[in-house]
């Protein structure tokens, strides 16, 4: 193995390394924050805007979907959270002479992170095809190429239009509007690639594709199961109710092929006692293998059904279906075979079971983790009759609890962006439109990267996001992206994806959460739905980057006015000038936001309305809670190879990257680095400090690699490996997806070694 960094981006590809933290948060996390913001807002702006996040009257941070309580602290956000704050409202921009300056071929070379220290764009931008620049353009001529290409279509279907979780509730119903006027449901998300699993086995399970807790709930809690997640990195502010949990005397379980900074220790920043103390999280860390999640829920299903008395019989009978057929297929779980999947001690197993024996109100929280795997949906399935079988489900301080990542990801699919809509959805629109939506299913991700590979979809659209920089199969998508003939990307900041282009291509610059949105009637907000259901209002407050944006219902308005013409009786006039006519509109299409504006007008919002929670009523096919029995499975690794899971570093959301370091895990400086236990790193010649390629393994026989990544011995489960996203998205294969939800696989990549530069 090289001991040096191949040649490439030295800012990126010499990283240094030192011994992983053991407490997250605390006096570091500030000075880490206030070095960021000032750096990108200066002093007053940093004042002006941290102080409205996540604020009544404020604004919803554009990070993660975690919930705030009634009561809020003066400085309701975390050390990301801040960090995406300060990239929005940051004073650097990105001009047309930007552009001048900086061919495609120049951009295309750039690193995301460089890209996204850029700035906010600020005008129109237009790749002709055959250009080697962007070059200004008018909005006018914007929407009309946009709408010449789509009217060239010989079905609606060849275009797609994918939305980022950013998307305000309101924008997200307007595209789905349009989408469907225009006549296609290929609405991709970046649910797609993340909680899909979740939806697809809680619609099956309990009958709504959501959460079932509150943020009180979680206060309330006995036991709170953590599965396959980081708080600490990727929802700091869950550590908050997770102390507050621990302080009212709740236990917690930690299961994580990962030791996680945050769980083990936590100094809260919002009071002195805790940034110098902190508090311990954990009370048992279950260090998982990568993958065995479904196999350790299984096990202790069969435990609990074994236990006399530890069956809540009644909601058993009175709530559920399916459970003889569950209980015959628990009592087949092996414990050999369960220690072999998990990884896991026979004494550690035990431990859990007497820590859910004792619990009364028992909570399981996940991510990416349980999402990521063929058998996710199967995973998460099995978590469902974990709660059920103790009547954990419509119990205050009990329930599930998938965690969101993007703010509004969850309200995107409330508001309609789902590929596979419910004909009573579609019934509601068309009534209250007077339109007729079209009823096949559309394009997911995965669907849509393979539409563009095999010329089946010619335009697309992107509502936000980063599509290039999120997807998997690198190759693969990038070439796919350039057959198109148009790619439109509405963005704040630069990303990868304004590199790889159709054969045209169209960057609309919009205003972001923290702009003051005004229209022809005043002042606007819009609103969003975060990760428990809570619906609220969202106000900026800066004055936007450039005179020049449009806020996100402005542009899909127009948008349809140029592709539609007077062909349509929508009045996308009157929703741009005023978005209390969109939720007026909103109000009777989508269950449960009835008399919209007045409720969103009180100050925290409402609640949603969720059968399973408030009434044990499950909207299922049976009527009842569905107990299910899957086949166990595991991913099988052959010899001399590892399980790799993608994930985020510290100073990172999604595949916004806003620093070079990863503080918890001792990392800083770099990031291609991959973390390897030092037992499993000896066995395979892999020294620390080494640099070696990453080459993924799968049943296409492609071979896919990730070159020049520096070799870390680190604490991860035997057999298994981690390092950072989008950079080792190259090794997943686009056909590597979730059984039932085709979810990239992206937590189970099995990969080998080679010598830095081998090249084959």
């Amino acid at each position: 193995m090289a001991t040096k960094p191949p040649a490439g981006d030295p800012v990126q590809d010499a990283p240094q390394v030192a011994p992983p933290k053991h407490a997250a948060a605390g006096l570091p996390a500030i000075g880490h924050t206030l070095k960021i913001a000032q750096a990108q807002m200066g002093l007053r702006r940093t004042a002006q805007t941290l102080l409205k996040v996540n604020q009544k009257d404020g604004f919803d941070c554009p990070g993660c979907a975690w919930p705030e309580g009634d009561k809020r602290h003066t400085a309701e956000f975390c050390e990301n959270g801040a960090k995406a704050v300060a990239e929005e409202a940051t004073l650097r921009r990105v001009t047309p002479d930007f552009f001048a300056a900086h061919p495609l071929s120049d951009l295309a070379g750039r690193s995301g992170y460089w890209l996204g220290q850029q700035g906010r764009l600020t005008q129109p931008m237009y790749l002709p095809e055959g250009a080697d620049r962007y070059e200004a353009v008018t909005w006018e001529r914007a929407f009309a190429i946009i709408a010449e290409e789509l009217r060239a279509l010989s079905s609606p279907d060849e275009a797609l239009f994918y939305t980022s979780g950013r998307t305000s509730n309101e924008a997200a119903f307007l595209l789905q509007l349009f989408a469907r006027e225009f006549g296609t449901n290929n609405l991709p998300d970046c649910s797609n690639m993340c909680h899909e699993s979740s939806g697809s086995a809680l619609v099956e399970t309990i009958g709504i594709g959501k959460g079932s807790v509150s943020l009180e709930d979680l206060h309330q809690a006995d036991l709170i199961i953590v599965a396959g997640q980081n708080p600490g990195t990727n929802h700091p502010r869950m550590l908050s109710a997770l102390e507050q949990a621990k302080a009212a005397g709740a236990k917690i379980i930690s299961v994580n092929p990962l030791p996680e900074a945050g769980m083990e220790r936590f100094k809260n920043p919002q009071t002195p006692l805790g940034m110098i103390r902190g508090a311990a999280l954990n009370d048992l860390f279950l260090q998982i293998r990568i993958g065995g999640d479904q196999a350790l829920f299984r096990l202790l299903n069969k435990l609990v059904l074994a236990t006399e008395g530890a069956v809540d019989e009644t909601f058993v009978r009175e709530h559920t279906h399916g459970y003889e057929e569950f209980a015959a297929a628990a009592a087949g779980a092996d414990w050999d075979e369960t220690l072999k999947a998990t990884g896991l001690q026979r004494a550690e197993i035990e431990e859990a079971l007497r820590m859910v024996l004792a619990s009364k109100r028992t909570i399981v929280c996940w991510a990416m983790g349980l999402t990521q795997h063929k058998h996710a949906v199967a995973t998460i399935r099995e978590v469902v009759n974990f709660l059920l079988l103790r009547g954990n489900i419509g119990r205050p301080g009990a329930g599930v609890c998938p965690v969101r990542g993007h703010s509004n990801v969850q309200g995107d699919r409330t508001m309609g962006i789902f590929e596979r809509p419910a004909p009573a959805f579609l019934d509601a629109l068309d009534k209250e439109f007077g339109i007729t939506s079209p009823r096949h299913h559309g394009f997911d991700v995965v669907r849509s990267i393979e539409a563009l590979r095999d010329g089946e979809a010619r335009v697309f659209f992107a509502m936000g996001g980063n599509f290039v920089g999120a997807t998997p199969d690198t190759e693969v998508t990038e070439a796919a992206m350039r057959k198109a003939a148009l790619t439109v990307h509405v963005s704040t900041k630069l990303n990868r994806s304004h590199a790889v282009t159709g054969r045209r291509a169209l960057i609309l610059p919009t205003l972001g959460r923290t702009d003051k949105d005004v229209q022809a009637t005043g002042r606007q907000f819009v609103t969003v739905e975060d990760s428990m259901g809570m619906v609220h209002s969202s106000r900026g407050n800066l004055v936007p980057a450039s005179p020049h944006l449009l806020s996100e219902p402005a542009i899909v308005a127009r948008m349809a006015r140029a592709v539609l013409g007077e062909a349509s009786a929508t009045p996308w006039e009157e929703f741009e000038r005023d978005y209390g006519a969109v939720r007026d509109r909103i109000s009777r299409v989508v269950p449960g936001f009835e008399d919209f504006n007045a409720r969103v007008a009180r100050p925290g919002g409402f609640t949603l309305p969720h059968a399973p929670r408030d009434e044990r009523r499950f909207p299922t096919a049976t009527g009842k809670a569905n107990f299910t029995a899957a086949p166990v499975e595991y991913p099988e690794v052959p010899e001399g190879r590892l399980l790799l899971q993608t994930l985020r570093s510290h100073d990172q959301y999604n595949t916004t990257v806003y620093g070079l370091d990863d503080r918890y895990r001792g990392i800083t400086g770099g990031r291609r680095v991959v973390l390897v236990n030092p037992d499993d790193a000896r066995g395979l010649g892999l020294a620390d400090g080494a640099y070696t390629d990453l080459v993924s393994e799968w049943k296409d026989g492609v071979e896919r690699r990730a070159p020049g990544f520096r070799v870390v011995h680190y604490p991860t489960a035997r057999g298994c490996a981690a390092a950072y996203y989008p950079e080792t998205n190259v090794l997943v294969p686009l056909g590597s997806t979730a059984d039932t939800s085709n979810t990239p696989a992206s937590k189970s990549v099995i990969v080998r070694f080679e010598p830095a530069g081998g090249g084959a």
